[in-house]
Parts: C-alpha cells; structure tokens; sequence
C-alpha cells in the first residue's frame, strides 16, 4: 500500500485490501524489523548487481554474484525479492535473416561432434558461426568461433557483407589469439562460407577435422546458438544507429564483459577467462 499511494487514495485501498485504516497507520509509524531492514540492505545489493550485469542476470546470477562478494543469502530469497520489486532480465527481441546459406554441390563434412560440447581442455574443440546485427544503416554481420573447453570467444570478425573473408578473418584472430595445435576440431553449418575451398584450405593447414552440422539441425551446434542468443539479449536487442556504434558496443560486450566478467551457469558461475585461470589454462 506504502509503494502505491500515490496512485490511490489510503482510504481506497483499505476498503479493497480489508485492511483498516487505523491499523495500517500504526503500521507506518512503527519502525522497521531486523528482517525487512535485512531485506531493504539485501534489495540494494541486487539492484546494484543487476545494473552491473546491465539488467541482463537473473535470479540464479544475481545471486551466485552475490554469494562471490560474501553476501549471505538464499536463491529463493533472492528471486522473491526480484519479483517483489519487478527486477526482470531483458528479454530477446525475434528477427531472423537467413545466414545458412548452402553453394550448390559443395561438399560437407560429417558431424563429428555429435552434439559432445565439451572439452578436456582448451583448443580441442571450436565452434563457429555467423549471425546478423540490426543497424539503421544495414545489416552487420559477425562471424565467431568459440571454445567449447571455456565457452570462450576466441576469434571474431564484423563486415557488412556475408562472405568467405568473414570467416577468414576470425579464423585468423584465433589463430593468433590460441596457437592450436593440429587435429583440432573445427564445427560449423553448412554455409557456403564455411564449405567454400579457400576456408577448407585454411582449416586444412592445421591438419583440423572438420565437422558441420545436418541440413537445418541449429540443435548440433546449440552451444553457438546460445552465445548468440546472449549477445542478442544482453547487448544487441534494439537497433543500433550505426555499423561503426554496433561494432563499438560489441568489441566491448565480447572482451570486456562475454569473455572477462559474464557469470556462465555451464562453468559454476565462472566466466571464460576465470575458469581457464582457475584450471591452469
């Protein structure tokens, strides 16, 4: 009643809530107990993590968060005060150019990954994709190639056109960023940049085994679709006024906040950069 009383009138609401007046005033006079000052210091914690993870985490984040900094609480606490207070992680907006775009008779490899998105340690296992961002100049597009060991983005490229070069330049940035070894597994769709002969023969180089994922299956490289899925919620879910400002805000979301500081559920509450720290990688 206290939080809506400048919308309806304190009379009002006692007659809808059967709340006398005298009583709920004695309420407001009295000063607060332990547990809602506990809740008023905790509220405030939450409000700071969620602006922290701008408005991206929700319950299971915020508080694993919370539990890191020493703050002593329990999920469930965490998420009735959320819901109490409309504190929501933003959702995804839905919009989907194609970006799987098959050349005629190429040739496709397997897939050897079989849906295992898991590695024993870093550079054994790459997944890559390419997906588009909104801009009021025309489509961005990035290209990205993540290591399923740490979850960790190691390669990325942006251009506005969809093509081999694309792909070619995160390849690059992962080759320097990682130095891999050879016979590492490379996956991806069947797009024609993938299958195209100057990509194959880049993955050829490092003696890879190339794997890619069956005619319309996004499940056999959900772990790329999930990444994208986070990068459209937490920081490309509205149109940006520019290439240049897209490509701005995304270095950003994917070194300084995706791979650096973002809590993933999948590593314990880790992100990338910690847990290949805290594992001696």
């Amino acid at each position: 009643m206290a939080e809506h009383e400048q919308e309806f009138s304190t009379k009002r609401m006692c007659l809808v809530l059967g709340v006398s007046r005298s009583g709920y005033y004695v309420w407001r006079e009295r000063s607060p107990s332990l547990r809602e000052q506990a809740n008023a210091t905790l509220l405030a914690e939450i409000r700071a993590a969620h602006r922290l993870s701008r408005k991206t985490y929700g319950s299971p984040r915020i508080h694993a968060y919370l539990r890191r900094k020493g703050v002593r609480c329990g999920r469930n606490r965490v998420a009735r005060l959320m819901r109490a207070h409309h504190i929501v992680a933003r959702k995804a907006a839905r919009r989907h150019p194609q970006t799987t775009q098959q050349r005629p008779g190429a040739k496709a490899a397997p897939n050897l990954l079989q849906r295992e998105f898991s590695a024993p340690e870093p550079n054994r296992k790459w997944v890559s994709d390419i997906t588009y961002i909104d801009t009021a100049e025309g489509w961005l597009y990035l290209a990205s190639i993540l290591d399923l060991y740490s979850r960790r983005v190691v390669g990325w490229a942006m251009a506005d056109q969809m093509d081999v070069s694309l792909v070619e330049k995160a390849w690059q940035m992962a080759l320097l960023s990682r130095h891999p070894e050879s016979g590492l597994l490379h996956h991806s769709d069947r797009g024609s940049q993938y299958t195209s002969e100057a990509y194959q023969h880049l993955l050829g180089a490092l003696h890879c085994e190339v794997s890619m994922s069956r005619t319309g299956n996004c499940y056999d490289n959900a772990v790329m679709e999930s990444f994208f899925a986070t990068l459209k919620t937490e920081c490309a879910n509205a149109q940006f006024s520019s290439r240049a400002e897209a490509q701005t805000t995304l270095f950003e979301f994917i070194e300084g906040w995706y791979n650096r500081r973002r809590l993933h559920s999948s590593l314990g509450y880790f992100s990338p950069a910690e847990f290949e720290q805290s594992s001696g990688h």
